[in-house]
């Protein structure tokens, strides 16, 4: 792109009198502000990566003639200049206070943000003669221009804070982690809010037993003369009693509140500013958490939901802290906490369920120490139910809500007959449990021995596959069926309704059910080992062994699956079940 010439260059920058502005401010490409804050005055400048705004502006000044040129809020020109390394830079020419043109400007088209304005684009007064229409088509120009460097620049705002907010409940997840009993857990929780919201001070009042009487029991930035003023009250005489059923209060002027029971200990201390939300898990209000400010403070609908999540999560934290400490004597449960890997292994089957008639095989190969992978085996009064799982993620939470997930399945399918039923009842469990970006995919069918007859569900897993074997010949591609009838992915939407399929079963046919994990797993060239794959793999096994029993099924899987993938790392979870009809 063209750049400002030398004359462009003092022609522009030119202040009152003609003087030029000295090029004080410069920028390399990458160096744009990381904060919005909303103490921040924010600038054009704060967005500014390459140049490549500047540079628009003086390949249109150069491309039509007419200068289009970029200021920053103060009235400071910026412009186009080349680094040493040859890449794109931008500079600001800088002169003492707010600087304007030496004269009137033909256009102004400010780059107005919800934030205020963080600059303009200006085209210097201009001769456009007896041409109107060139007229109102550069100031038209210059208005859309502007438009969409500031919906740039919004999306940007909004992005950032969204990525703040992340990394602030990230990094407060990480702490509460660490808190290994209640007060210690609250210490943390109220100055990591402190930190994270910028206020002055903070305390946690919390429900000691069945009293409705609030205690403090966590504070930071708070004198030892207000801790000592601050005995327990009632939570009927608090005046942000909204916040105790979950809502984000906010006073401004806490010196207006007359009834509030510590008034005189909170004007001694100077607080004058107040947010505060309810410590609620599970619709139970645990206590309240409070910031302070010593100036009047408004907060912003961002603010006030980062806020809100703080408090949630310190309640959940808070509420699972004293579970441990009421069952600190139980040194099984204790251990159970702590070697969750160990726990989950065991929720799976010890072995596979003999009946006669079927054949049964699975196996479980987590990417990590835990796994989002399920697989189950139900006893049902003769017939086997065959559940198999994926839970979206890794790590803890994906083992927590596959263990959840896992335990509405089993409970459901003994009390309930209909396999469409149990699924939506599953379904509404996780979608009441869960936050929208957990769900689960899952596989479930019961098998009758006696009929040979396969009824199933399944909400949005990865279709198992069977194939219906045929003496004399080796079965083929013409022979495998995918069970797909079932609905959506489970935990999204409350109001899905899911159906059920039937398949009937011959001797000699095979079921194969598996996670995605099989499918999805890539060798070093970044190739799948794809649904074909699987396919052919099961159907190598049956031509080269017709009589294959199911666990020699699952270990050829495995096999065929481990050798296309080599010492490649596997990156997610891969479960699968085997099942052969005698």
């Amino acid at each position: 792109m063209a750049a400002l010439n030398e004359a462009d260059e003092l022609r522009l920058s030119a202040g009152p009198g003609g003087q030029r502005r000295p090029a004080e401010v410069s920028a390399a490409a990458g160096t744009s502000a990381s904060v919005m804050s909303t103490d921040h005055h924010l600038s054009i400048t704060d967005f500014l990566t390459d140049g490549s705004l500047t540079a628009l502006c003086a390949a249109i000044t150069a491309v039509t003639g007419t200068p289009v040129v970029l200021r920053d809020p103060d009235g400071r020109l910026i412009v186009t200049a080349s680094g040493a390394d040859g890449g794109r830079r931008w500079a600001v020419r800088d002169a003492e206070g707010p600087v304007a043109l030496a004269e009137a400007p033909e256009f102004v088209a400010p780059l107005t943000l919800s934030a205020g304005v963080i600059g303009t684009l200006e085209v210097p007064s201009g001769d456009f003669g007896d041409a109107p229409e060139t007229r109102a088509t550069v100031g038209r120009f210059l208005e859309l221009l502007a438009s969409i460097v500031a919906e740039l620049c919004e999306r940007e705002i909004s992005a950032r804070q969204r990525v703040q907010e992340l990394e602030a409940l990230r990094r407060m997840s990480s702490l509460l982690v660490g808190a290994t009993d209640t007060d210690a857990l609250l210490h943390v929780a109220v100055r990591s809010a402190v930190e994270l919201l910028g206020a002055d001070a903070g305390t946690v009042r919390a429900f000691e037993d069945q009293d409705r009487r609030l205690t403090l029991r966590a504070w930071v930035g708070l004198s030892p003369e207000y801790v000592k003023a601050s005995v327990a009250v009632p939570a009927d005489s608090i005046p942000d009693r909204a916040a105790l059923t979950g809502e984000v209060f906010v006073s401004e002027d806490l010196w207006s509140e007359t009834s509030a029971p510590n008034l005189e200990a909170r004007k001694r201390e100077g607080l004058k500013g107040m947010i505060s939300a309810g410590l609620v898990f599970r619709g139970k209000c645990l206590g309240v958490m409070r910031l302070f400010t010593r100036e009047p403070r408004r907060y912003t609908a961002s603010e006030r939901g980062l806020f809100k999540a703080i408090a949630e999560q310190s309640a959940a934290a808070m509420a699972s802290t004293r579970l441990l400490q009421t069952e600190k004597e139980h040194m099984q449960v204790r251990r159970q906490v702590r070697l969750a890997a160990d726990v989950q292994r065991r929720l799976l089957p010890k072995k596979a369920p003999e009946i006669q008639g079927l054949d049964v095989a699975a196996r479980a190969i987590p990417s990590f120490e835990l796994s989002g992978d399920f697989y189950d085996f139900i006893d049902l009064n003769g017939h086997l139910g065959i559940a198999v799982g994926d839970v979206v993620g890794k790590g803890v939470a994906a083992a927590l809500l596959m263990a959840a997930t896992r335990s509405f399945i089993r409970a459901y399918a003994q009390d309930v007959y209909d396999i469409d039923e149990i699924m939506n009842r599953v379904n509404q469990a996780l979608c009441r449990d869960t936050r929208d970006n957990e769900f689960a995919t899952i596989f479930y069918g019961v098998v009758d021995p006696r009929r040979k007859q396969l009824t199933y569900c399944n909400g949005g897993h990865e279709p198992p596959i069977v194939v219906h074997t045929a003496a004399g010949r080796a079965p083929t591609l013409s022979d495998v069926q995918e069970l797909s009838t079932g609905g959506m992915v489970v935990g999204v939407d409350p109001l899905q309704r899911y159906h059920r399929g039937i398949v009937d079963l011959r001797p000699g046919d095979v079921v194969l059910a598996y996670t995605d994990g099989l499918c999805d797993t890539t060798n070093f060239d970044g190739e799948k080992f794809g649904k074909r794959r699987v396919r052919q793999a099961l159907l190598d096994v049956l031509t080269s062994t017709p009589s294959a029993s199911a666990d020699t099924i699952a270990d050829h899987l495995i096999w065929e699956n481990r050798r296309f993938v080599g010492l490649n790392t596997r990156s997610d979870d891969t479960t699968l079940v085997v099942m052969r009809v005698g």
